[in-house]
C-alpha cells in the first residue's frame, strides 16, 4: 500500500531573548523548556539555522539524552524538525539514551557533523528541575564561541521554523527507519543504535580489558562499588563494568535510568553521593566511584571513604598515563587544565618534561589544543577528565583501575605516594548558588577594581599565625595558542608568594535559577609530615580572605556557601 509523504509545515514564531547557549549549552528550568509555547522549538531551528544550508542537507547528526523528565518529548521535535530542516540522516541511542562520552565517540567515528545532547548534566531532573540541550561539533567536542554566538545571533530574530509533526519514531525499536518526506529526493534516515557499543569498541582500543578483568576477578579480587546516580551511565556501567571486565552485579547500583534521578540532584560528590561514601566507610570496597547523570563527571573513593580531589585524580592519572596502553604507544604530547583547577598538574608536567597549557573554563578550549596534536591529558576542578573532546567519566574510572592493577596498590597508597614525591596541593571550591545575577555582576565588578589596583600588589593578609602577600592578581585572559583567539574575563585570580591562590568567577552552567558564583583556594605544602591535615582547616585562612575582600555573604544575603567540594 502507498502512503502519501510526510508534509513539511512552517510555523510562525517570535523569538526568545534568553537563548544565548552557555559554557553547556542552553540550560533552564524544564517548566520553561515544556510550558513555554515554541520555546524549545525556537532553540532548535536556530541551532539547525546555525549551520550553513550546504553544509546542514544531507548530513548525519547524532541525537541522545541522559534520560531526565521531557527527553523523549524533545526528541520527537528534534526528529520532527531535523527532517524538515534538510538533515539527512539521524543516529540515536537506543530509548533515546546516549552518554555525553558517547555522543562524542559516534559523532567522531561515523564523521557526523554534530550531535544534540538533552541534558543538563549534574542538575536536578523531573518536572521541577533543569532541562538542556547542547550542541556538540564535529569533532566531537562543545560548540565554540563562534558556534554559540551565531546559535544566539539566530534566536533574536527568529520568526519561524519548520517541522514534520505527522513524523513519529519508536526509540525502542533498534535499526534504520526511512521516511518520505514532501519536497525531498532522498527518504529522511533515523537509526536506533545500541547505546554502548561504539563507545565500548573505542575503551578496548584503549585499555587492557584483560588486565582490569584480572583486577576485578582474580585471587587478590578488588572489591568495587560503582553508582550511576540513577542517570545514563547505568547500562554503560552494568555493560562495561560487569558484563565485560566481570564486576559482580552487586557492584554496580542505581543503575535504572529514572527521570527525575531518584529524586537526588545526579552529582558526584560527596554530599549528593552520600550513600556510596557510607558504604565505602564500611570498608568492604577497595575502590568506589560515582557518575553524574550524563556520564561526564566521577568522583573516585578509596578503602575506608578515601576521597580523591578532582585535581589530585588529574595529576594522578597524567603520572601514570604510562599504565595505559594507549598512552604507551602514543607517548605524551602535554597537559591541559582550567585556570581554576589546581596547579598538582604542572608539577607532573614538569616532572614528565611536558608542556602545561592552562585554559578558562569549558571543555572546548581544550578541542582546539587536542586537535592540533599539543595535548594528551586535559582536567577540569569539576571532576572532568579525559584525552579525546568531552569530560568522561567511566573513562576515567578505567584510568584508576588499570593505575591500580599495574601498581598493585590501593588508591589511597597511590595518591600517598604522588603527594611524597610531588608535594600535596590543599585544594577546595566554595558554591553560591541561586544569587541574584545582579548582585553577582556588581560583587565580581568591584573585586576586580580591587585586585587590579597597583596598591593590592603590596598587600600583606595576615590570618592567625599566616601571612599571605600578593605576588600577582588579574582578571584570567586566554590567547589561544592555535588560532590566536583571545577570550577575556575568564575569572579572577590571585596568587601569593607561597603559591597559594584564590580564584574567584561566575559560572555558566546553571539552570536559570540565579547566578552562581564560585570561590576556589589552593594552598601548596611540600613537607610529606603536613601531608595528612584536614583540607579545611589548611585554607581556612585562605578562606577567611577571600570572604574579607569580596564581602559576598553581605552582598548576596548567603550566610555561606551552598555547596564545599
Amino acid at each position: 500500500m502507498e502512503t502519501n509523504p510526510i508534509p513539511v509545515v512552517t510555523v510562525q514564531t517570535s523569538p526568545f531573548d534568553d537563548q544565548r547557549p552557555g559554557t553547556n549549552g542552553l540550560r533552564r528550568k524544564t517548566e520553561l523548556f515544556e510550558g513555554k509555547k515554541n520555546y524549545l522549538q525556537n532553540y532548535i531551528q536556530s541551532l539547525l539555522s546555525s549551520i550553513d544550508l550546504r553544509d546542514r542537507q544531507g548530513c548525519t547528526m547524532v541525537v541522545g539524552s541522559d534520560g531526565r523528565y521531557f527527553s523523549r518529548a524533545a526528541t520527537e521535535i528534534i526528529v520532527q524538525m531535523a527532517a524538515a530542516n534538510g538533515i539527512g540522516r539521524l543516529v540515536i541511542g537506543h530509548n533515546g539514551l546516549l552518554s555525553t562520552p558517547a555522543v562524542s565517540c559516534i559523532i567522531r567515528k561515523i564523521k557526523a557533523i554534530g550531535g544534540i545532547i538533552l541534558t543538563a548534566s549534574h542538575n536536578p531532573g523531573g518536572p521541577g528541575g533543569d532541562f538542556g540541550v547542547k550542541f556538540n561539533v564535529a569533532n566531537g567536542g562543545p560548540s565554540p564561541d563562534t558556534v554559540m554566538e551565531k546559535i544566539a545571533q539566530v534566536s533574536r530574530t527568529l520568526e519561524e521554523y519548520t517541522i514534520c509533526p505527522d513524523l513519529h519514531i519508536d526509540l525502542a525499536r533498534l535499526g534504520r527507519h526511512d521516511f518520505d518526506l514532501e519536497n525531498k529526493f532522498k527518504p529522511f534516515r533515523v537509526e536506533i543504535v545500541d547505546s554502548v557499543e561504539v563507545y565500548l569498541n573505542l575503551l578496548r582500543t584503549i585499555f587492557d580489558f584483560s588486565a582490569i578483568k584480572t583486577l576485578l576477578t582474580g585471587p587478590e579480587q578488588l572489591k568495587i562499588r560503582v553508582d550511576a546516580m540513577n542517570g545514563v551511565m547505568g547500562p554503560y556501567v552494568r555493560r562495561i563494568l560487569c558484563d565485560e571486565l566481570g564486576a559482580p552485579a552487586n557492584a554496580a547500583v542505581n543503575c535504572v535510568p529514572l527521570e527525575d534521578f531518584g529524586g537526588r540532584p545526579p552529582e558526584p560528590s560527596l554530599t549528593y553521593a552520600a550513600p556510596l561514601v557510607d558504604a565505602m566507610k564500611g570498608g568492604d570496597f577497595g575502590f568506589g566511584a560515582a557518575l553524574d547523570a550524563d556520564g561526564d563527571r566521577y568522583m573516585i573513593l578509596g578503602e575506608n571513604g578515601f576521597f580523591v580531589n578532582p585535581s589530585d585524580s588529574l595529576a594522578v592519572m597524567a603520572a601514570n598515563l604510562s599504565c595505559i596502553p594507549y598512552f604507551r604507544q602514543l607517548g605524551l604530547k602535554g597537559f591541559a587544565r582550567s585556570m581554576a583547577t589546581s596547579t598538582a598538574l604542572d608539577r607532573v608536567a614538569k616532572a614528565l618534561k611536558v608542556t602545561l597549557y592552562e585554559t578558562p573554563t569549558g571543555w572546548r578550549f581544550f578541542g582546539n589544543l587536542m586537535d592540533s596534536g599539543r595535548c594528551s591529558l586535559c582536567g577540569e576542578e569539576s571532576f572532568g577528565t579525559n584525552h579525546i573532546r568531552e569530560k568522561d567519566g567511566l573513562w576515567s574510572v578505567l584510568v584508576w583501575l588499570s593505575i591500580m592493577a599495574v601498581r598493585k596498590q590501593g588508591v589511597e597508597e597511590i595518591v600517598k605516594d604522588h603527594w611524597a614525591k610531588l608535594g600535596r596541593n590543599y585544594f577546595c571550591r566554595f558554591d553560591y548558588e541561586g544569587v541574584d545575577p545582579r548582585a553577582a555582576f556588581y560583587l565580581m565588578r568591584d573585586l576586580e577594581g580591587v585586585i587590579t589596583d597597583k596598591a593590592f600588589l603590596t598587600q600583606k593578609f595576615a590570618v592567625g599565625t599566616n601571612v599571605y602577600s600578593v605576588e600577582r592578581a588579574d582578571n584570567f585572559e586566554y590567547i589561544d595558542p592555535v588560532d590566536g583567539t583571545v577570550v577575556r574575563n575568564q575569572g579572577l585570580r590571585i596568587v601569593f608568594t607561597d603559591e597559594s591562590r584564590l580564584v574567584f568567577r561566575l559560572s555558566g552552567s546553571g539552570g536559570g535559577a540565579g547566578a552562581t558564583v564560585r570561590i576556589y583556594a589552593e594552598s601548596f605544602e611540600r613537607d610529606p609530615e603536613r601531608h595528612n591535615r584536614e583540607t579545611q582547616a589548611v585554607l581556612g585562612p585562605l578562606i577567611a580572605i577571600a570572604l574579607k575582600i569580596s564581602d559576598i555573604h553581605e552582598r548576596t544575603g548567603h550566610r555561606g556557601p551552598t555547596i564545599i567540594t
